[in-house]
């Protein structure tokens, strides 16, 4: 694909009031949710979960969806291909390429690399067979005493860059994704600082590799503190303010969207904070140069699962949830989010504690 045309694609994604549906956990990560539902980890559970997406009327407010390999090749009941239902409504298929997390030698504790780089342009060729138009890789960053290692920052930086080279190679834009992680008691202060730090070296390294800029996007955490941190909770002002300064002092204005990850925060928090900083962007003079959006799984998917898995007849309610939320999040992708939340979770934040290195089989 030409350079012009992997453009096209990422402005596409990153297109004003549109955003990502980030549906691409693994079977292991969607089988916990599911489970903690009362279902079964089945294939069959996971398809007809993923058929709610699939069928519902989203296409006015997500620009992508982001599948995990398992999704891409599934179909309805009725047999029309999943790809093909988000394709008819103009969302585009997207696929998570990376093959997990693995400990880093000669790193500090918790800290990990991704698999995946050695077989992926014959699976990114696979994939665009299969009608994917962009992927989706995952890099972690433990934020602790005496790190991130400059071992962990300088690895996940040149593996993202490997990743979104080869992935443009054979035709896809790469969503970048260095997830910098909510585990621990750090404050906001230090998860700005590891974000401007990591965010840069990967940048210099998707420079040093001959990234199309314009034909990729960045998929960050917001700044926010630790999940274990004791002291008061920022508000959305801070967090907005903290993390355009961040991303004004890294990110180049050739990278059309910064599509942020929900990374924990609560549906409610994950809207109201994008849309404070939305506003915050647009004040003062000064417009931030990318669009500054959404690729939630959490987020978008909580009280869906969560209405579905307590009686799986009501699928018009559930699309009607996920419809709302993508609504909400995209009113708030323009900094125009404004009454009464659509989500169904109780108060508090989606933290799950084994997004990083944990072990187990991704």
């Amino acid at each position: 694909m030409a350079d012009a045309d992997l453009a096209a694609v990422a402005s596409y994604l990153a297109a004003p009031g549109k955003g990502i549906l980030a549906a691409d956990e693994s079977t292991g990560t969607i089988g916990k949710r599911l489970e903690k539902f009362g279902l079964e980890n089945t294939e069959e559970h996971r398809r007809s979960y993923r058929e709610v997406y699939a069928t519902a009327p989203l296409g006015d407010y997500i620009s992508g969806v982001i599948l995990f390999k398992e999704t891409l090749y599934q179909s309805t009941a009725a047999g029309k291909p999943f790809v093909d239902c988000f394709k008819a409504q103009g969302v585009y298929p997207g696929i998570k390429v990376d093959e997990g997390l693995q400990p880093l030698d000669g790193a500090l504790e918790g800290e990990t690399w991704t698999k995946g780089l050695d077989t992926l342009a014959d699976s990114c060729k696979k994939y665009v067979e299969a009608g994917a138009k962009f992927a989706k890789w995952r890099a972690t960053i433990k934020v602790q005493a005496g790190g991130p290692s400059e071992a962990a920052v300088s690895r996940n930086a040149d593996d993202l860059a490997q990743y979104a080279k080869i992935c443009q190679a054979c035709g896809l834009v790469p969503i970048v994704e260095p997830e910098i992680l909510i585990d621990g008691d750090h404050t906001i202060d230090r998860f700005q600082q590891v974000t401007e730090r990591v965010v840069a070296a990967t940048v210099g390294r998707l420079w040093h590799h001959g990234v199309h800029l314009e034909g990729s996007l960045l998929k960050p955490q917001m700044v926010i503190a630790g999940a274990d941190y004791k002291g008061d909770k920022a508000g959305a002002e801070e967090i907005a303010l903290r993390s355009i300064t961040a991303f004004r002092r890294t990110v180049p204005a050739a990278i059309p969207g910064i599509m942020f990850l929900s990374g924990g925060q609560s549906e409610e928090e994950a809207t109201l904070n994008l849309h404070t900083i939305n506003t915050l962007a647009r004040q003062g003079g000064r417009p931030c140069p990318w669009s500054l959006s959404f690729s939630y799984g959490r987020a978008l998917q909580h009280s869906v699962l969560k209405l579905w898995a307590a009686d799986q007849s009501k699928v018009q309610e559930a699309q009607a949830v996920a419809v709302a939320l993508a609504a909400a999040n995209s009113r708030a992708s323009l900094g125009r989010y404004a009454g009464s939340h659509p989500s169904k979770a109780e108060p508090g934040s989606l933290y799950e504690s084994f997004r990083g290195w944990s072990g187990a089989k991704p």
